[in-house]
């Protein structure tokens, strides 16, 4: 609920906060917009990601058999590098690049398909961390978004037509306030011009008003 009062520094403080949310308005509004988009492409590209990972997993298990020979430590995620930069005014991790290492193993004694099953790790821990970041993104842009639909939503909808039905109501009432005024001056007027006609009139010899009667009898 917006407070006020009736009188011309309330009037001049509610009209600056409307005309502060009706500047911004539209650029929230933009923002949201932009929001929106990026939640839309960040949508297809955890969909993408994830469909990419469903293959190769898919890849991993036609492999089922093998993998009771496979040694899973000669793989290994060393390090993961990232950046944060802005996204429509929000600020969301960005994947750089995965660094994975194969150890050393013996070429000749391992299986022949170790090359493969190596590279399918790779790729799998690839996708997998890629598909995180990108929900991670996904999440923030979301969150953003509803954050600004809200903020759209009381602008809109509740701060400027309350502020303007504020203006409404300090206006009418000091317009009222200002005829009351006018009509009270002008009844005042009309009453002091009428005592300054009855002074001023000239009174007879017998101290009547001239074009008076004395009352009585002949």
């Amino acid at each position: 609920m917006i407070k006020f009062q009736y009188n011309k520094t309330s009037l001049q403080q509610i009209e600056k906060q409307l005309k502060m949310r009706q500047r911004t308005l539209p650029i929230i509004k933009n923002k949201e917009t932009a929001l929106r988009l990026e939640v839309t492409r960040c949508k297809e590209e955890v969909a993408a990601l994830e469909a990419k990972l469903q293959e190769q997993i898919a890849g991993y298990e036609r492999m089922y058999a093998l993998w009771g020979e496979f040694d899973a430590s000669l793989v290994e995620l060393k390090d993961v590098e990232m950046d944060v930069r802005k996204i429509a005014g929000v600020r969301v991790p960005i994947l750089k690049n995965i660094r994975l290492e194969a150890r050393p193993f013996g070429i000749f004694s391992a299986p022949k398909w170790y090359f493969d099953g190596i590279n399918l790790l790779h790729g799998l821990a690839k996708t997998a961390v890629e598909r995180e970041f990108a929900v991670a993104k996904q999440d923030l842009l979301d969150h953003a978004r509803r954050k600004t639909t809200q903020k759209v939503n009381l602008f809109e909808k509740v701060q400027i037509p309350g502020f303007q039905e504020a203006v409404r109501k300090i206006k009418r009432f000091m317009e009222d306030e200002e005829n009351l005024s006018k009509s009270s001056q002008k009844i005042l007027k009309s009453l002091q011009e009428k005592r300054k006609a009855t002074e001023e009139e000239p009174l007879a010899s017998d101290g009547f008003p001239v074009g008076t009667q004395k009352g009585g009898n002949a």
